[in-house]
């Protein structure tokens, strides 16, 4: 396949928000990151999930109201707090057909794409309703969504920035104040990375970072963002400005303090095919 690519100084930007978890949200973090989401002037708006915090109907209908106030183009992946689970009805649904209250607010939980002449950008759905193991908060990836993901990510032209959004980290980030234990988390990184992409976005873990997958030459990172929750884990409420031009991709982790957003840290990453000697 072939089609246009980076232009000399151009440049694609989205903005990664993740565990917003509306009913515990921090609400002056929330309403600044409106007007500083604004002024970055995306081109692409990224929910990498855990939109609400017990899949409630009025913390869907206020996330729902909350993202129409932010730029467009969107896309958006559910997280595991976007399905019900307390009062019987809830369980229920969780079991049976865990996001209904999702689809009916954001549409479709899985297998979106954002495409333009710079960049294609896919979701997938790494969260469950319920799972065979106690912890139904943690990830799973199916060897079906691997392989549709890979197959669209290896169609997209060479030097187009090609990213994948997901809630839980696919590999654990070393050192981090939670884990996502993805069951099929480690194939479907190496599978996403082999299949040429720059980035995969999630959240999960409230806190920003950014690190290389061990695969293809370390030319894929894993990107995590905070949350603007109240739901702190050492890091204030935050989320990532992520920008790429045909050489390099960086990263700015913006974080709340007292009435408003300053940077908080920032990294810088080359793309392909000058990240890292790509593995034979």
């Amino acid at each position: 396949m072939t089609g246009p690519v980076f232009k000399s100084g151009s440049v694609f930007k989205m903005v990664q928000v993740s565990d917003i978890h509306f009913g515990g949200e921090h609400p002056q973090a929330v309403e600044a990151a409106v007007e500083c989401i604004h002024a970055a002037r995306p081109d692409l708006v990224i929910g990498a999930g855990d939109l609400t915090k017990d899949g409630a109907q009025v913390e869907f209908d206020a996330a729902r109201a909350w993202f129409e106030r932010l730029p467009r183009p969107q896309l958006l992946a559910p997280g595991n707090h976007d399905s019900p689970f307390k009062g019987p009805v809830e369980v229920f649904e969780r079991l049976f057909m865990p996001w209904r209250r999702y689809e009916a607010r954001f549409g479709e939980p899985d297998g979106l794409a954002f495409r333009d002449e710079r960049a294609a950008v896919f979701t997938l759905n790494s969260a469950r309703g319920a799972q065979i193991r106690w912890n139904w908060s943690k990830g799973a990836v199916s060897r079906f969504q691997t392989r549709a993901v890979a197959r669209r990510l290896a169609a997209e032209p060479p030097g187009r920035l090609k990213v994948v959004v997901c809630h839980h980290p696919l590999i654990e980030m070393m050192g981090g104040p939670m884990t996502a234990k993805v069951r099929g988390g480690q194939a479907a990184a190496l599978a996403f990375a082999n299949a040429g992409a720059d980035l995969v976005l999630t959240g999960h873990i409230h806190a920003p970072f950014v690190h290389a997958y061990p695969y293809a030459g370390g030319c894929t990172q894993a990107v995590g963002s905070g949350t603007l929750s109240v739901r702190e884990r050492g890091v204030p409420p935050s989320f990532n400005i992520i920008e790429a031009d045909e050489a390099e991709m960086r990263i700015t982790a913006m974080a709340f303090e007292r009435t408003g957003f300053v940077v908080w840290r920032t990294w810088a990453v080359n793309r392909r095919p000058n990240c890292k000697t790509e593995d034979p």
